[in-house]
């Protein structure tokens, strides 16, 4: 009998270590709010201001876990819908503009389900 507690232990441990997080500490508002600055470059409507990839930089650090990533995928693409006149051209380049290196494909068809912190 003393050997079940130790396995009930051990299966609580691996549960605690094996879960991750699920949910993202990004809020769409604080996408918004990083990326405002680039709102006239990607409507053609004025030069790349460097505030903009400030911006796409520090949105690049704070999302470094799966959810996070997630999360800003499916904001960027409301947000982006909402905004008339977007260059979807100059949307999919602004990472590599900017000097950010993104793992997948900056679009309006992304699939925000199959991005994943694994490069």
């Amino acid at each position: 009998m003393a050997f079940a507690p130790k396995i009930i232990t051990c299966l609580i441990v691996l549960t605690i270590y094996m879960v991750s997080p699920t949910k993202s500490t990004i809020q769409c508002g604080t996408v918004t709010s990083t990326l405002v600055q680039c709102v006239n470059y990607l409507t053609n409507s004025g030069p790349l201001p460097s505030e903009c990839c400030v911006g796409v930089k520090s949105l690049y650090q704070m999302a470094q876990t799966t959810p996070d990533r997630k999360q800003v995928c499916e904001c960027l693409k409301a947000t982006g819908k909402e905004i008339k006149g977007l260059n979807t051209d100059l949307v999919a380049s602004l990472p590599t503009t900017c000097g950010v290196s993104v793992p997948y494909p900056i679009s309006f068809s992304t699939n925000c389900d199959s991005i994943s912190t694994a490069v």
